[in-house]
């Protein structure tokens, strides 16, 4: 496997100053944090649920994440301001890179019938959003110790000023969109 911040200086950061005609290494975007967010809604009914989240994401990330509350109460849902509604970890620097080159290469194309990612998730930022529907596509997850399957969001924050530049980068590390 090549590792993923060797890649970006051997062949991202070349390629991408010559398609953007960057004058400088410096101005040549980079993913700044990956936040992966599970939400728990069944914790209003059975707090232990959460602990079952927290323990998978920690498994997932290899670092501790931080238990989300209800901003505002919602009648609707049984919801009070701040209740644990889920849980949240963000990753930066090596843990980040690890994370991605295990998303990229091995959890992906564990999916069933994966055809790409969408090329449209970005949010006009240079942002770019991924819902996974089962945390059973990461290998540190063993499927009979699982009680729940549960999806979450994986958010890639780049430097990117425009979207077209972030989806330049994500392809050129190997992020496989669908055509």
């Amino acid at each position: 496997m090549v590792r993923l911040k060797e890649k970006f200086m051997t062949d991202v950061a070349p390629a991408m100053m010559q398609k953007f005609g960057y004058k400088n290494v410096m101005q040549i975007p980079k993913i700044e944090k990956v936040v992966i967010n599970m939400g728990v809604g069944e914790a209003v009914g059975n707090p232990k649920v959460l602990d079952a989240a927290v323990g998978d994401l920690t498994t997932i990330a290899g670092q501790k994440p931080v238990v989300t509350r209800a901003k505002k109460s919602i009648a609707a849902f049984k919801i009070r301001q701040g209740m644990p509604i889920g849980t949240k970890v963000t990753l930066r620097g090596e843990r980040m890179f690890h994370f991605l080159d295990k998303l990229l290469n091995i959890s992906l194309p564990r999916v069933r019938d994966f055809r790409g990612v969408s090329p449209r998730a970005f949010d006009g930022r240079g942002n770019y959003t991924l819902g996974v529907k089962e945390q059973l596509i990461f290998p540190e997850i063993e499927y009979d110790k699982v009680d729940k399957v549960r999806g979450m969001d994986i958010v890639i924050v780049t430097t990117a000023k425009t979207d077209e530049e972030a989806r330049e980068l994500l392809k050129l590390m190997g992020m496989p969109f669908s055509a």
